[in-house]
């Protein structure tokens, strides 16, 4: 009888342990959230504050708990480059575009190379990311600046064009008129300019007031 009673009390002490254990492990990734959301807060306001040191053990700490996590190593590359360690930079984006090639993370490595004047793999990573999206103008731009320095002319040309199709603004049309201008394409940067022209207001005229557009960060 006692060995039963024994039998018994054993049983429901395993089993009440399980129950605990099970709501114990439920409420670890509430718990592992919450800090990750914590982390990132102090992440973004450090970076925005320049208390580099608060950003940096944030996004390692975040980077401890989910090791592969590749928006916290491109955040942390953008860190390395603000201060100018570009070669923590390289080594985070490198990491985070090999976890998830996003294009932000392939764009941001071309530019560190860019920095550095390692031009061809700074080309070789600003086509990665145009491959992934190459509807922005800021991309086309930076591609052509580093075939200026590689030499290849006609497609610098080509790609200041297009980042002039996709946003015909003053500082696109300004890039390409004075690219052509400086390679003795007088006619085409005298069209580039007659473009530029008509996107500014001539000076007796009232500007209409343009609201503010809300900005959500």
């Amino acid at each position: 009888m006692y060995a039963l009673v024994l039998l018994l009390f054993f049983a429901l002490l395993v089993y009440r342990h399980a129950r605990i254990s099970e709501r114990e492990m439920a409420i670890v990734p509430v718990r592992i959230g919450s800090r990750l959301s914590k982390l990132w807060e102090i992440a973004y306001h450090g970076m925005r504050e320049n208390r580099f040191l608060r950003a940096e053990k944030a996004l390692l700490t975040i980077l401890k708990i989910d090791e592969k996590n590749a928006a916290a190593y491109n955040r942390l590359g953008i860190l390395y480059a603000k201060q100018r360690e570009y070669k923590d930079a390289i080594d985070c984006f490198e990491i985070a575009s090999s976890i998830e090639p996003s294009a932000s993370s392939l764009h941001n490595l071309g530019l560190i190379y860019y920095e550095t004047e390692n031009y061809q793999k700074a080309a070789t990573a600003f086509e990665k990311a145009l491959e992934q999206e190459d509807e922005l103008a800021a991309r086309h731009i930076a591609y052509a600046k580093v075939q200026e320095k590689l030499g290849n002319d006609k497609l610098m040309l080509a790609e200041l064009e297009k980042a002039a199709e996709l946003e015909p603004n003053p500082e696109t049309y300004k890039l390409l008129a004075n690219a052509l201008e400086s390679r003795g394409m007088h006619e085409e940067a005298t069209e580039v300019n007659k473009k530029l022209g008509k996107l500014i207001m001539p000076a007796g005229r009232p500007r209409r007031i343009m609201r503010p557009r809300r900005v959500v960060i």
